[in-house]
């Protein structure tokens, strides 16, 4: 079992970032590699040029996302950790696999609608066509398993169909057909001001968002000045349905703690959050403080992640470049 992940390097992560993406890394590492599998990460920082970001702020979320990664669990010694740029195979293959996709299959995937929005003939064509890429990512390891949210289960449909029309054109059993990975859901994380909204750092107020970075004594206090309501909290996560607020910091406090929610609440029931939030923002701090300090070190020492990216992307691109030579001999480039 060969797991593959991506993810696109963003700068100012937070809590949302971290409970729903990182950690669930950090478990998928462990749970993979105690059967007997691999784990193969990387910085999607190829998908990151699809909109226009200025160099030196991709630079400093690649390193940022890196010491993220590092510092909340994922170990470089048993996973491969690199960032895409690196290994030139995922561009290579991405244009030869350009020219097996067919454009009507493109033109079925929905998140191009819904990121272009009306804005269509002005979106740039890797926005178009990183689907494309994004299976070059998976075909290039040969993985056997990618984690797949709702929004991407159509992405490694078109992987498999690519895999497959690229396996019966030229006559050869290259590519592994990805199995989508489904593991734990993700909690969706919401603003601490407003538990209708996602938390985001495009919120123009801080004390919506725990940032990674914030200090013990920031985390705590935006976590008791969180928005809550006046009841006392219920046995179930279903008697939450109307109460978002109350819902939000539940599953915040059961993501932290490894544990369900409806558990929590079996802890709270019949009290109010004058005594949960106090016992909320410790436990947020007693996690993320650790975290925080780790990424602070390895910030401050920008050879090391460097190292790390280069000694990942050469692990990398021995398995990828194998891949990518007998596709170019399948496909009679290879003279």
């Amino acid at each position: 079992m060969r797991v593959l992940s991506g993810i696109k390097p963003t700068g100012n992560l937070h809590l949302g970032n971290y409970l729903g993406a990182v950690k669930q890394w950090v478990a998928m590492q462990d749970e993979i590699q105690a059967s007997g599998g691999e784990t193969i990460y990387f910085i999607a920082d190829l998908h990151g040029l699809t909109e226009f970001i200025a160099p030196a702020e991709m630079t400093a979320n690649t390193i940022e996302m890196t010491a993220t990664l590092i510092a909340s669990g994922i170990d470089p010694a048993r996973s491969i950790v690199f960032n895409q740029a690196r290994v030139s195979a995922h561009a290579e293959l991405a244009w030869l696999l350009n020219n097996v996709a067919r454009v009507g299959w493109l033109n079925r995937m929905t998140q191009f609608k819904d990121k272009a929005g009306k804005n269509r003939e002005g979106a740039s064509v890797g926005l178009y066509d990183y689907p494309v890429l994004m299976a070059a990512d998976v075909l290039l390891y040969n993985a056997t398993h990618v984690p797949v949210g709702e929004d991407q289960k159509q992405h490694l449909e078109l992987t498999r169909d690519i895999a497959t029309k690229f396996n019966t054109d030229f006559g050869v059993d290259l590519f592994t057909l990805p199995e989508p990975l489904i593991s734990k859901a993700a909690p969706r994380i919401m603003s601490l001001r407003d538990a209708n909204a996602k938390m985001s750092k495009s919120n123009p107020s801080e004390q919506s968002l725990v940032k990674l970075v914030d200090s013990d004594e920031v985390i705590a206090d935006k976590f008791r000045k969180a928005k809550t309501d006046p009841d006392l909290l219920p046995a179930t996560m279903a008697e939450l349905e109307s109460r978002p607020e109350a819902r939000n910091l539940i599953t915040i406090f059961a993501a932290l703690d490894d544990r369900t929610s409806d558990a929590v609440l079996a802890d709270y029931a019949g009290k109010g959050f004058g005594h949960f939030k106090p016992d909320l923002a410790d436990l947020a701090v007693a996690k993320l403080g650790p975290i925080r300090d780790e990424v602070v070190r390895l910030l401050n020492d920008r050879g090391a992640i460097d190292a790390l990216l280069r000694d990942g992307a050469e692990r990398a691109s021995a398995m990828a470049g194998s891949t990518l030579r007998r596709a170019q001999e399948a496909m009679g480039l290879m003279i």
